[in-house]
């Protein structure tokens, strides 16, 4: 299954997966369907990641045994880049056809940061320490997500790390890098704590329940849609 037939799917099947949802869970649903429409059509990589956004939602909100989710394992990111401009029209076409059916998307913002505060709000909701924390602890920040916190100020997520006041883990470094965390920080940390329908849960929780090259595998399949 490529992105445009993941996006056929939700249309096609939105009255079910709407019912399986809470309000809160639809809204960021559509957030994420916005903000893939909302991407530049030639960015491939962002239109990569704003698809992937969509999916680990499906996989996230949806219980599992759900037809929807059981399709999603076929999903295959990767593809020409002349498919970036037909994906994102079709994810303006199904958040246009949202709004008009009654669903719960707002209108498309001109700010596609304004249609992630959702995502955002859950990620700083997370466990986490503050920059004097981790230089406490840490020699060197390099390789791991800081969060940009409008309030607290930069926060790093407390599953990088061994415990408070710990090193960071080096697998995590690693895979941050694969997810080119320094670059989007955001969309890294959406990863480590989504569910990870490959991996049987969300990666940031089975840190050392399972082999590091199983978890480096699983980034590097995300950015290559293998």
């Amino acid at each position: 299954m490529n992105p445009e037939e993941l996006l056929d799917l939700v249309r096609l099947h939105w009255d079910d997966i709407r019912s399986a949802l809470d309000d809160a869970d639809r809204e960021e649903l559509v957030s994420r369907l916005g903000a893939l429409a909302a991407t530049p059509q030639q960015a491939e990589r962002e239109v990569r990641r704003a698809v992937q956004g969509v999916r680990l939602a499906l996989l996230d909100f949806l219980p599992p045994g759900h037809p929807v989710r059981t399709a999603l394992d076929g999903l295959r990111l990767a593809g020409p880049a002349t498919a970036c401009p037909r994906v994102v029209e079709r994810a303006r076409e199904l958040h246009t056809w949202l709004t008009r059916s009654g669903g719960p998307a707002p209108a498309l913002p001109a700010d596609p940061e304004g249609i992630i505060a959702v995502v955002q709000r859950r990620l700083l909701a997370q466990p986490s320490f503050s920059a004097r924390e981790v230089r406490d602890g840490c020699a060197s920040t390099e390789g791991l997500i800081a969060l940009d916190d409008p309030v607290d100020g930069p926060r790093y997520p407390a599953f990088q790390f061994a415990g408070h006041g710990a090193a960071p883990i080096p697998v995590v470094r690693r895979v941050n890098r694969l997810l080119l965390a320094d670059q989007d920080p955001w969309g890294a940390a959406d990863w480590w704590l989504s569910s990870n329908e490959w991996l049987g849960g969300r990666p940031a929780t089975l840190l050392g329940a399972l082999p590091e090259d199983l978890l480096v595998g699983a980034a590097s399949a995300m950015l290559e849609g293998d």
